[in-house]
């Protein structure tokens, strides 16, 4: 089969690689119908999440067809469609049991973390892809869904809502500010709503960006790179601060920014994936009585968001801007990568 393999830092490859086996009795081998690119693939080829080792396979996201099952699966079969979790769980641990997935205790090789996809297992970027823990980590599709609906199911969107929304403890009434209008933080911007906020301020550089931020659900926009953008969102908020201020960029300027604007009692959530340390300034922060809220997404809220999407009730088809074939796989990561300059936001590869 074919796949994009990690090289080394800088370096990927798209080639022939072998086809993947059934290893343990709840895994399933699933048929790629549709993937997707995200910016912790693009964190990886920086070289910033160096265990990641040479020869791997990327990606954590996608929908599919199994095609084969382990002996101990009973409710999957073949020709079921199927959404990925970027999350792979066995449900049975300590952790996993109080819905602490991200921290599973026993995916392979992973110490402890759930996401193991495209991180310590091959991943999704690929023709076919061995689901491990399937019949906890895989969701049947209905019929009428999309691959675009589906894909975007696997990571962003419930890590925008339980990493972004839940963890900033978003409530009725409140002022939420996303910092970052990428797809993760545009996910946090459109399942915020469910919470009932009064105002969603999208704050970013790009313009078009925060234009698009509008139709996801945000109130107001602020352009980062105005001098005054903080005493744009003070004035929104009668100079008290965001009552929720969600860091979706992973930048330590992004996440002071976070620190900022959030109103004394307040909550920090960051979404955002460090390269590098972040200043943390607790002589100032201290008296605020805020809290700070970081993590790795449990997908526990995926077959919630399923229904939602299903139902129509999130508009997600604004999120794929461009599609590609597998064959177009570096093209697409090239749009990707660079997403200011082909006004992309989520690349659907088919």
């Amino acid at each position: 089969m074919r796949a994009l393999v990690y090289q080394g830092p800088n370096t990927k490859l798209w080639t022939d690689v072998p086809d993947p086996v059934i290893q343990q009795p709840t895994d399933v081998i699933v048929k790629m119908m549709a993937t997707t690119i995200c910016g912790t693939d693009l964190h990886i080829l920086k070289g910033d999440l160096p265990e990641v080792e040479a020869g791997r396979i990327l990606g954590h996201e996608g929908v599919g067809v199994v095609t084969q099952i382990g002996g101990a699966i009973t409710q999957l079969r073949v020709g079921d469609r199927v959404i990925l979790s970027c999350v792979s769980s066995c449900g049975r641990c300590a952790n996993c049991r109080e819905g602490l997935f991200s921290h599973c205790l026993d995916p392979e090789g992973s110490s402890g973390i759930g996401w193991i996809f495209g991180y310590m297992i091959d991943g999704t970027q690929a023709e076919f892809v061995r689901v491990p823990f399937a019949e906890n980590s895989a969701y049947l599709m209905p019929t009428e869904m999309t691959d675009a609906e589906g894909v975007l199911l696997s990571d962003i969107l419930p890590t925008g809502f339980e990493i972004g929304v839940q963890y900033g403890q978003v409530e009725p009434g409140d002022v939420v500010a996303v910092i970052g209008s990428g797809p993760v933080g545009l996910s946090a911007v459109m399942t915020a709503r469910l919470y009932g906020p009064s105002r969603i301020i999208a704050i970013d550089l790009d313009g078009a960006r925060l234009k698009r931020a509008m139709r996801f659900g945000a109130t107001e926009t602020v352009n980062s790179g105005d001098s005054n953008w903080m005493e744009q969102i003070m004035a929104l908020t009668d100079g008290a601060g965001v009552d929720v201020a969600i860091e979706a960029v992973g930048l330590p300027q992004t996440f002071t920014m976070a620190t900022q604007i959030v109103r004394p009692g307040g909550s920090v959530a960051n979404i955002g994936v460090h390269g590098k340390p972040v200043e943390l300034a607790l002589n100032e922060l201290w008296i605020k009585n805020i809290d700070i809220s970081m993590g790795l997404v449990n997908t526990n809220t995926l077959g919630m968001l399923l229904k939602l999407v299903g139902e129509h009730q999130l508009p997600v088809e604004h999120f794929i801007t461009h599609e590609f074939g597998f064959d177009q796989m570096l093209e697409a990561y090239d749009v990707f990568a660079n997403a200011s300059q082909h006004d992309a936001l989520k690349v659907l590869i088919r």
